[in-house]
């Protein structure tokens, strides 16, 4: 039967060959088609992606996250277990072996078939017992290969919860200095309408302007002082939300304000052939693809018999004193095979199952690449257009400054009202507030850039696991 079971082998295997997709890539991004490296690619992203920035704070935050963050050391603890069930699974290509030594009391029933005496007796028994299981269908190996893709999928996995955590505390780092810059410039425009109310005040006691002038201008100082108070809300829960991320308690955690100022550095995006070697979570729907593959020689074994090697050996008396001698040794051995003769279906269930997994795994891979591209594409084309609508918007902060300072001259003048100043004063610091929204944008653009390009990983960092 052995004989026969390994020659069987050499024509038939439930391992099914496993070729790795190969999708489609446009030969260019289309908000970008016209884009060329620059010589020498000095801006090409080396180490910590977010070092572009250059912002000194902002890498020490970074810095943090791989200490601290505990949603990475939860993925860092999924990514482990699932290295530990590939060495689980490697254990079935070895024999195991087990010991279940024993003392027994026995007294035999004097009626019992084959029995000529029923006195008490102890029986000692010391055995060793070896099985293995001859993968000749390559079921272990399956089984295997399925917790082995797996496992990398789970590494790519923890790469890509490691860029989200590092890209979301870019992002409310920079909508915090935002906040910052918004509250500077409302800090001014309170010193400004400060020195409005007095001039206001003064014209009115030398009968020059009449109280509603002097109610305007208070009105606009305290409402800007309101907005200006207003700005902490937000800038706590950013900085609440940055202490989380960096494993800090809120009540201890602080950030110096500091205004935004600098503008968004070039980024390099390639060609999106390369975005599909720079997303772990391309690789991760790959490793997935390969584990559902494996999957179906899983379950494609059970047609075959399964062949189990087994063999016992060891020592049986009645008593310690005798329990080494020659006498009392025994061992059996031989090979078994267990075949499923008829199961109603169960076997082909469980085919049709792991191949409708597989298409799912192959349909999920598929979205995700078409996911990757969309993504950049979507942080280009709002990067061009919101460097056009900063332009645009410097315009207006240059207009109405201008028609601040005339409104002023003509109040001045006693030419027009307050209500022209106070008009020019809310234009002005609206187009101010919406410049440094403009800003921010483009930051968090730029920073989502880098997430979906995929940060400076590439799949050649996906760890070679063989569960030893």
């Amino acid at each position: 039967m052995l004989v026969a079971t390994l020659l069987s082998a050499s024509c038939a295997s439930s391992r099914v060959p496993y070729t790795p997709p190969s999708p489609e890539a446009p030969p260019a991004f289309k908000e970008n088609a016209n884009w060329k490296a620059p010589e020498p690619r000095d801006s090409v992203l080396r180490g910590a992606w977010w070092e572009v920035f250059g912002d000194v704070p902002l890498n020490a935050l970074e810095s943090q996250i791989d200490i601290s963050n505990q949603t990475l050391k939860g993925a860092e603890g999924a990514f482990a277990q699932a290295r530990a069930l590939v060495r689980g699974a490697r254990a079935g290509l070895y024999p195991q072996v087990t010991a279940a030594p024993a003392v027994n009391a026995v007294r035999q029933s004097g009626n019992r078939a084959f029995s000529s005496f029923h006195d008490p007796f102890a029986d000692i028994l010391a055995p060793g017992d070896v099985s293995y299981e001859a993968d000749v269908w390559g079921r272990v190996h399956s089984l295997v290969e399925t917790n082995r893709t797996a496992a990398q999928a789970s590494a790519a996995d923890l790469e890509t919860i490691r860029l989200s955590v590092h890209s979301e505390l870019a992002l409310d780092y920079f909508m915090l200095r935002g906040l910052d810059r918004e509250e500077e410039l409302l800090v001014r425009a309170v010193d400004a309408y400060e020195r409005a109310l007095e001039l206001t005040q003064n014209r009115f006691r030398g009968g020059l302007v009449s109280q509603a002038d002097v109610a305007l201008a208070e009105t606009q100082l305290e409402s800007t002082r309101a907005q200006a108070v207003d700005i902490g809300v937000a800038r706590a829960a950013l900085e609440h939300a940055i202490a989380l991320l960096v494993g800090q308690t809120a009540s201890t955690f602080a950030i110096r304000p500091s205004p935004l100022l600098a503008n968004p550095p070039d980024v390099p995006t390639g060609v999106p052939s390369d975005l599909l070697e720079r997303r772990a979570d391309v690789a991760g729907a790959e490793r997935r693809l390969a584990s559902a593959n494996a999957q179906v020689g899983v379950t494609t074994a059970a047609y075959y018999p399964l062949l189990m090697l087994s063999g016992a050996a060891g020592f049986e008396s009645s008593s310690f004193g005798s329990l080494l001698a020659s006498a009392s040794t025994f061992w059996t051995t031989g090979p078994a095979a267990l075949i499923t003769v008829f199961d109603a279906g169960k076997r082909r269930s469980a085919i049709e199952q792991a191949r409708a997994g597989y298409d799912q795994a192959f349909a999920s891979y598929r979205e995700v690449v078409l996911s990757s591209f969309r993504e950049v594409e979507d942080q280009l084309s709002a990067l061009r257009i919101l460097d056009e609508e900063s332009k645009i918007q410097q315009n207006a902060v240059d207009a109405s400054e201008r028609s601040l300072t005339l409104a002023t001259n003509r109040y001045r003048g006693g030419v027009t009202s307050y209500l022209e100043v106070i008009t020019a004063q809310s234009a002005a610091l609206s187009n101010e507030r919406t410049a440094v929204e403009i800003l921010t944008r483009r930051m968090s653009a730029t920073v989502l850039l880098l997430k979906g390009l995929g940060g400076t990983w590439t799949a050649s960092q996906m760890p070679a696991i063989t569960g030893k």
